[in-house]
């Protein structure tokens, strides 16, 4: 049998064992909340929020539990308490059981982060690009 291509976060999430529909609605009210100037999408076949042009978090639903993407480092080692209860992976991935409340601080302040990450990473990489530009032959430095 063929794979249906999901078109939005409604389908996906309808697609989803009614077991996980309820907590997979609630990470998405979350980071809705959390991050609401991001447009919400379907990347990868999973639910995605773009700020930008620029993607900043995932979720996706499983058997047993559902996950948020990505995690990196900083985000760790910033939440490690937090997260401590949760499997994570060195891969990027933070895993939650379905068989518990979803933790809707942690989640808001994971979105949020990643914002910033992404945000942080859009500035310096302008920058980068201003001074390689200003060190063109030619080019007058600005002021």
């Amino acid at each position: 049998m063929a794979k249906t291509k999901i078109g939005s976060v409604d389908e996906y999430i309808a697609s989803q064992p009614e077991t996980g529909q309820r907590a997979l609605e609630r990470v998405r009210s979350i980071i809705r909340k959390a991050l609401p100037d991001a447009q919400e999408t379907i990347s990868y076949g999973i639910p995605a929020y773009k700020l930008n042009g620029r993607y900043v978090l995932y979720f996706a639903g499983w058997k047993e539990h559902y996950s948020v993407y990505p995690s990196t480092d900083r985000l760790v080692a910033a939440f490690k308490n937090e997260l401590a209860p949760y499997e994570v992976s060195g891969k990027g991935t933070i895993r939650f059981p379905l068989s518990e409340p979803v933790p809707a601080k942690l989640i808001e302040g994971i979105a949020k982060f990643r914002a910033r990450e992404v945000t942080e990473h859009q500035k310096a990489a302008r920058a980068a690009a201003k001074k390689r530009y200003e060190r063109s032959p030619g080019v007058k430095p600005s002021k």
